[in-house]
């Protein structure tokens, strides 16, 4: 739908470029993905504060997370959900998820945080920091605090199983690609506002006298908010995909008309033969990559700043305000970028400004003793205060990118695909790769602490990884956008902004992986 359509006005294009017939459709998407980005940017300040600021623990704790109980959760969760789904419809794994965590949330809450310095570890953990060499300090914390860590874990596991794996999956099945710029440019707009939301409701409801009773005022609120994102997926359900065309999205997987059902292995397979789902994964592993690999150096000068929990919360809050608010107005322009520079072009907004940001972040770090003096006088703040601030600006910008074009345009990169390739191959790409992206920079930094035992002697080394990795992510991009202009076909690419040419013969194969594997291969 171009935005010149003569049923929209101009400023109805830019605000709200929905027909009439589609707001059933899209007001309980919109409700939904409201209160999953709520939960999830509550959630991920949460257990930052939980690990960060715990007994004897501190950002070094965070790599080690994301390598030893991060990856391997991450696959356990996928394959659930791989025999959930071939067991169940997709409605109805909807509903098993979110309800699982929820009750996880809760659990944590009321049973294991009061019994803390009970289930803890603390006097093995005492005696371990005594054999072990410093570099071993984060690996020792998160065995200390293992509620924790399987709080961060389950938390993380919100945004890639429940936001991108569930809401997006399912967002992809039942959106066409005539309509996917108004859409997501939409969706776009309300997961910002969502995190911003989130930022204000987490600073109203912090206790500043008592973390315990600001722990429980946030997750009785991630609670509710994922009863309601349920009630309006309930609506939706009885009322908008009640119908033949929607009916793939109630059978399992086991009942659909899919040639061979791929076992978890085999969806990895069937994902490597794919050069189009393979570029996708590239972009999705080399995003939580880069976030990652910054993120470790910012919230190490923020732990500095602020050693308790509440402060360290509350900072978060406002930095996820400003994340959100960034973001929605990033949001606004979704669409009107897409019509106008094209997928390929808009895709390409992130890593360039992650380049930007993370060099001038960098930069600061290596050279920050030399600037403290110039700063120091034009300011009066310490160095410190300035390196949290500057770090904390490349995170707003690196993350409203993300609520804004990055998961845009990845999303839109499914649609044109075969319901198969789009459970397996999401699946796979976002429950696992982007998991693989952040253990793999968690990896970087645990490897750089065993030698260098400072998250800040790290630095220069991790600069120049993440230089390389944004260079790679750009080829992908271009190589992806070359590809989804052949099969969004004349009418999908006038839609995305892309100039449309006749594919040869061989790319039909694109529409569905499969046809590029070998019948041995899926029978291995």
């Amino acid at each position: 739908m171009s935005q010149s359509d003569p049923e929209f006005s101009r400023l109805r294009a830019f605000l709200w470029p929905i027909h009439r017939h589609e707001i059933r459709k899209i007001l309980p998407m919109l409700l939904m993905l409201f209160f999953i980005c709520f939960n999830y940017s509550i959630l991920r300040n949460i257990k930052d504060s939980l690990v960060v600021t715990a007994k004897s623990s501190g950002v070094e704790a965070i790599p080690f997370i994301k390598v030893w109980v991060l990856l391997p959760m991450a696959v356990l969760l996928t394959v659930i959900y791989t025999k959930l789904s071939n067991r169940f419809s997709q409605t109805t794994v909807i509903y098993i998820l979110i309800s699982s965590f929820l009750a996880f949330f809760g659990l944590f809450t009321f049973v294991f945080y009061p019994l803390e310095n009970y289930i803890h570890p603390h006097q093995l953990s005492d005696y371990l920091e005594t054999v072990f060499p410093a570099g071993f300090k984060g690996l020792i914390a998160m065995f200390r605090n293992w509620s924790f860590t399987i709080f961060y874990v389950i938390c993380e596991l919100w945004g890639s199983i429940i936001l991108t794996v569930l809401f997006w999956g399912f967002a992809n099945e039942i959106t066409k690609i005539t309509e996917a710029r108004r859409f997501y440019s939409m969706l776009s707009i309300v997961g910002s506002l969502g995190s911003f939301m989130a930022g204000i409701g987490g600073n109203y409801l912090t206790v500043e006298e008592s973390w315990d009773q600001t722990l429980v005022n946030l997750v009785v609120t991630i609670i509710i908010g994922g009863i309601i994102s349920m009630a309006a997926f309930w609506w939706m359900d009885k009322n908008v995909l009640n119908t033949p065309e929607y009916e793939v999205l109630h059978l399992a997987q086991r009942q659909l008309p899919i040639k061979k059902k791929l076992s978890l292995r085999e969806s990895f397979i069937y994902l490597s033969k794919s050069k189009y789902l393979l570029c996708i994964a590239a972009i999705v592993v080399a995003y939580n990559l880069v976030i990652n690999l910054v993120e470790i150096v910012w919230k190490d000068q923020l732990r500095q700043l602020y050693s308790s929990a509440v402060e360290y919360n509350s900072f978060m809050n406002t930095q996820t305000s400003a994340v959100g608010l960034i973001g929605m107005i990033a949001s606004l322009f979704m669409a009107t970028m897409i019509s106008r520079f094209g997928w390929t072009r808009t895709a390409l907004i992130t890593p360039m400004i992650m380049l930007v940001t993370g060099g001038g972040f960098f930069a600061f770090m290596l050279f920050r003793n030399d600037l403290a003096g110039p700063v120091l006088a034009l300011t009066g703040t310490t160095p410190l205060m300035i390196a949290v601030i500057f770090g904390a600006a490349q995170v707003c910008l690196s993350k409203a990118c993300k609520y804004s074009v990055f998961d845009s345009t990845k999303e839109m990169a499914f649609i044109p695909l075969s319901h198969e390739s789009k459970i397996k191959g999401k699946a796979a790409i976002d429950g696992v790769g982007s998991r693989l992206g952040k253990s793999g920079g968690s990896l970087i930094h645990q490897g750089l602490l065993m030698i260098l035992a400072t998250v800040g002697a790290s630095a220069p080394y991790v600069a120049i990884i993440l230089m390389a990795v944004i260079g790679l992510w750009i080829v992908s991009i271009r190589s992806l956008g070359r590809q989804f202009a052949k099969l969004a076909g004349k009418e999908g690419c006038a839609e995305i902004g892309e100039t449309f040419t006749t594919p040869a013969p061989q790319t039909a194969a694109l529409k569905d992986p499969e046809l590029q594997t070998a019948p041995s291969t899926l029978t291995a």
